[in-house]
């Protein structure tokens, strides 16, 4: 895609899709196995560098998502696409193995009642536990990501304070984490608060592998990933159509849109390696999917490029 205005910027972004895993976990209905791995299939031939393939939860905790071990072993694994999925505890970090995972990605949040709420244990608790997760990891050499969920602000408790959230980085760094997910689980961010946790949060730990996870609850998922991008983050989470949300955080409606990030990142000049055509084929194939319209502004209105004739003259 052209940018318009031109940008002489060629900043690689890495794109990392989380569809399958967090939009799917709370839909009422199950998606075949098949259709996963189908999508599964077609995005990883999009130019993604990481796609969040499911969930090593308890069948029982998230129903939508207990085919996890058939999805791995049935998708095709595409050279340069890093299959992630989510591991809550060491049961699913073995169940992870046993299919051949690239990554653990590894969830708690810094706020103390979201966390009670979503994994029904204190903050330590779940530090505990995924520290045991990490040592199992590194014996067998697969790299794990946290995920610091309500990073910028909770419902029940606020806004996020950088102390409390550096707090936590502080400690996950410590243990040997590879990466950190920075997660705005209920579109609570700013743009101005975005700069700064991402410039403190990368001065600190600059060989960390940092990403940002946005929702677009309240208007600002844009914004605030352009703001991520201005201060040094070259990784997103995303989801197509925009599908997802939790259901443990009161008023936390969908992701970020992956079509839209990567157009609004394409015009202006960054190399997503992306194929925006393939996104938009894919998300309104996810519509029939599971039966409802999707939020997607970039899927109803088509990219900038899209012409149209010129209505007849009287």
């Amino acid at each position: 895609m052209t940018s318009y205005p031109p940008s002489k910027t060629h900043k690689r972004l890495y794109i990392q899709e989380v569809v399958t895993r967090d939009g799917f976990q709370a839909e009422s209905s199950f998606i075949p196995t098949e259709q996963k791995i189908a999508l599964i299939n077609r995005l990883s031939h999009a130019g993604y560098a990481k796609i969040e393939v499911s969930s090593f939860t308890s069948p029982k905790a998230i129903p939508m998502l207990a085919d996890a071990e058939a999805v791995m072993k049935g998708i095709e694994r595409v050279p340069g696409v890093e299959y992630t999925v989510l591991i809550p505890n060491l049961k699913g970090a073995e169940r992870a193995i046993s299919v051949g995972v690239d990554e653990f990605n590894l969830v708690m949040s810094v706020s103390e009642a979201h966390n009670r709420a979503n994994l029904k244990m204190a903050r330590e608790d779940s530090f505990a536990a995924l520290s045991s997760v990490i040592v199992l990891a590194h014996s067998n050499k697969i790299p794990t990501n946290i995920s610091l969920s309500t990073s910028f602000g909770c419902p029940m408790s606020g806004i996020t304070s950088l102390d409390d959230l550096m707090y936590w980085i502080d400690r996950f760094a410590a243990v040997g984490v590879r990466g950190v997910t920075i997660c705005d689980t209920t579109g609570m961010a700013n743009p101005a608060q975005v700069q700064k946790v991402c410039e403190v949060a990368q001065s600190k730990y600059p060989d960390l592998q940092w990403t940002l996870h946005f929702h677009n609850t309240r208007g600002m998922g844009l914004a605030n990933a352009l703001a991520a991008v201005n201060s040094g983050i070259d990784r997103f989470d995303s989801s197509l159509g925009g599908l997802g949300g939790c259901p443990y955080a009161p008023g936390a409606t969908g992701n970020i849109c992956t079509e839209e990030m990567v157009h609004m990142f394409d015009l202006m000049g960054f190399d997503t390696q992306i194929d925006i055509d393939a996104l938009l084929a894919c998300s309104k194939d996810l519509q029939s999917l599971i039966g409802r319209t999707l939020p997607s502004q970039l899927l109803m209105a088509g990219k900038v490029d899209k012409l149209y004739a010129a209505p007849c003259q009287p």
